[in-house]
């Protein structure tokens, strides 16, 4: 990871055939996923994702990357965790990814669900280029805390985009909704985003020093 400063860029840059493979994923990935899903899919944080890191490769801007980076890390992570425990086992230790496993679903999407394996190694790729922006807490915790509320007001309930109905993809009733959705926003900056930053400010010291 490269350690420049805040305001002075990494003079190596991200390369150009990154931003064009990149660039050609996403006029690939958005209109198939509005054709088979509806636009009210693209509330979801990690699908946002593509479009912020699209934005910030070509911009080079280290604060909109290292926000993805917390969006997707972890998230990545677990997906790949469920996804890969259920096609061994058929069971799904965190939940969340039945659909890859669902008929019911076009296969194409199901397919192209697997940019949740690659956007991880995107964003961790770029910030080992020109460096983490510690403030990137911060405004992906603000992004998320706009985001969340907007699925729950303008996405259809069946769809619990961001989980804004239930965690795990399952809706839940032991709490009040409005009360769950303040939870919720409270705790997906501790839970998801808090460690990856943390464990990315740490190899950035130990880089760097």
């Amino acid at each position: 990871m490269r350690c420049p400063t805040r305001s002075s860029p990494s003079p190596e840059g991200l390369p150009l055939w990154l931003k064009l493979v990149f660039s050609l994923w996403v006029a690939t990935w958005a209109p198939t996923y509005w054709m088979l899903l509806g636009p009210q899919n693209y509330f979801w944080l990690c699908n946002l994702a593509n479009f912020l890191l699209l934005a910030g490769l070509w911009s080079e801007s280290r604060r909109l990357i290292s926000m993805q980076w917390l969006a997707v890390a972890l998230v990545g992570t677990f997906w790949a965790v469920d996804v890969g425990t259920a096609w061994v086992t058929g069971w799904h230790p965190i939940g969340g990814t039945e659909y890859m496993f669902d008929p019911q679903h076009p296969p194409l999407t199901r397919a192209m669900s697997l940019y949740h394996l690659i956007l991880p190694l995107v964003a961790g790729f770029a910030i080992w280029r020109i460096g983490y922006d510690r403030r990137a807490l911060v405004w992906q915790s603000l992004l998320t805390w706009l985001v969340i509320p907007a699925s729950y007001l303008f996405t259809e309930a069946e769809r619990n985009i961001n989980w804004v109905e239930g965690p795990f993809g399952q809706p839940q009733d032991s709490l009040p909704p409005l009360v769950y959705l303040a939870g919720l926003m409270l705790l997906w900056p501790l839970v998801v985003y808090l460690p990856v930053h943390g464990l990315t400010l740490a190899l950035s010291r130990r880089r760097c020093g």
